[in-house]
């Protein structure tokens, strides 16, 4: 296994990158729905009917931005293990995961 939280890992080969944009579409989608649940629970307090309400999806919005640097750290061990192939790795590094042929 390679270092990780090693930037060079985002491009070590075609399929890093790939893998980061992934991970980056799940992280956005998270940070949207942290920030609607927000919004909505801060209109919610206008109405003292619905701060019950109101307080529930605070709570969601809190638990959804914990969630966002969760998906990193599911990212990072996920780049260290994909194989970099040999045209990929820097000059004099050895080798960083065996690159198996089939």
């Amino acid at each position: 296994m390679t270092k990780m939280f090693d930037h060079a890992l985002r491009s070590a080969s075609p399929d890093h990158p790939a893998l980061v944009r992934k991970y980056e579409l799940y992280r956005t989608i998270v940070e949207f729905l942290a920030a609607l649940t927000f919004i909505v629970g801060s209109v919610l307090f206008f109405f003292p009917v619905l701060v019950y309400a109101g307080t529930w999806l605070f709570l969601i919005g809190s638990i959804l931005f914990a969630v966002r640097p969760t998906i990193w750290l599911m990212l990072e061990p996920r780049l260290a293990n994909l194989p970099v192939p040999t045209e990929f790795r820097p000059y004099g590094v050895a080798q960083l995961n065996k690159v198996t042929s089939s």
